[in-house]
């Protein structure tokens, strides 16, 4: 689930707050970054539930339509084709779904139950449910299709989910693109009878969780070193002149090129530009490629690198 690109911004914001704070408690803010990777796994569990809450929702207005006294035809015989909706069936009856939802606590729909109303009814409203729920062609290939929709085109995008979300945590408005990402791509990939888990592990593997851990205190312990390799570096910058993020971004890239053997150099130049590119200045990503290029070719020429493998200079 956790991308080495989400890990390194995890770890670029937490080191960012351990400077503006001055403090010295590396052990407090790993804390703090293993809650946020946790709560990005509750963001996750959350939105696939989202579907769950919208079909039962869509039960519940079939039920009670069906109660009226003056029922019609339509009430009476209901279309259900939404809430029989295979994908949707299968979060439903996912039991690692609902043990997430159950262990976690996450019961913030119940308690906020006016935004699945809101996405349902701007569901009912739009041109891609109307033109499902007519279609008498039905087939698990369709259902897919339209839960990939439902989710890029209405959820996703909602102004409103969006403004839950950032009330609820303060971290979850930058890991929805990853989570909406990963979501939609499950959705994509899923075939009938052999569904992809969608609630999938939050990281890939051991090594990935222990590099959270390793990129961050490595970065902060060897702060000094690091400061001392980037100076000289840049003779028309002033440290002081220089973009505190940019800083952040050149020493955890350099603790990459001498503390991380299996991770090539070229990965680490390209992650860090692209992160210096989203997150910092107009001008970051140049300024960070000149000072990376020149330090790769200064480590190889004094053989610095210790790189294991084939390809990974």
């Amino acid at each position: 689930m956790l991308t080495r690109r989400h890990i390194r911004v995890k770890v670029m914001q937490s080191i960012y707050a351990l400077s503006q704070s001055h403090s010295d408690q590396v052990d407090k803010e790993l804390k703090f970054i293993n809650m946020s990777i946790a709560n990005m796994h509750d963001l996750h569990v959350l939105t696939l539930d989202l579907f769950v809450k919208l079909s039962e929702y869509g039960q519940n207005q079939i039920e009670l339509s069906q109660k009226k006294y003056l029922a019609t035809s339509a009430d009476k015989n209901p279309n259900k084709k939404f809430v029989q909706n295979a994908i949707i069936r299968h979060l439903a009856e996912n039991e690692d779904l609902k043990d997430a939802v159950h262990d976690r606590n996450l019961n913030d729909w119940e308690l906020n139950d006016e935004y699945i109303r809101v996405i349902f009814e701007a569901m009912q409203e739009s041109d891609l449910y109307k033109k499902y729920m007519a279609d008498t062609e039905t087939g698990y290939e369709k259902d897919r299709a339209f839960a990939a929709k439902l989710f890029s085109e209405i959820i996703a995008p909602n102004e409103k989910l969006y403004e839950f979300y950032e009330d609820q945590k303060l971290t979850w408005i930058d890991d929805l693109p990853v989570v909406n990402t990963l979501i939609l791509k499950s959705i994509k990939q899923a075939k009938q009878g052999k569904e992809r888990i969608f609630l999938s592990e939050l990281y890939k593997d051991e090594e990935d969780k222990a590099f959270v851990r390793d990129l961050f205190r490595k970065t902060v312990l060897n702060d000094e070193m690091l400061t001392a390799e980037i100076q000289g570096k840049t003779p028309n910058w002033d440290k002081d002149r220089i973009a505190n993020l940019d800083l952040i971004l050149l020493k955890m890239a350099i603790c990459e090129f001498l503390k991380f053997p299996s991770i090539p150099a070229k990965v680490t130049i390209n992650e860090y530009i692209e992160l210096a590119k989203e997150y910092s200045t107009s001008k970051s990503s140049m300024f960070v490629n000149g000072i990376l290029d020149k330090l790769i070719k200064e480590y190889k020429k004094e053989n610095k690198l210790n790189k294991i493998g084939r390809g990974l200079m």
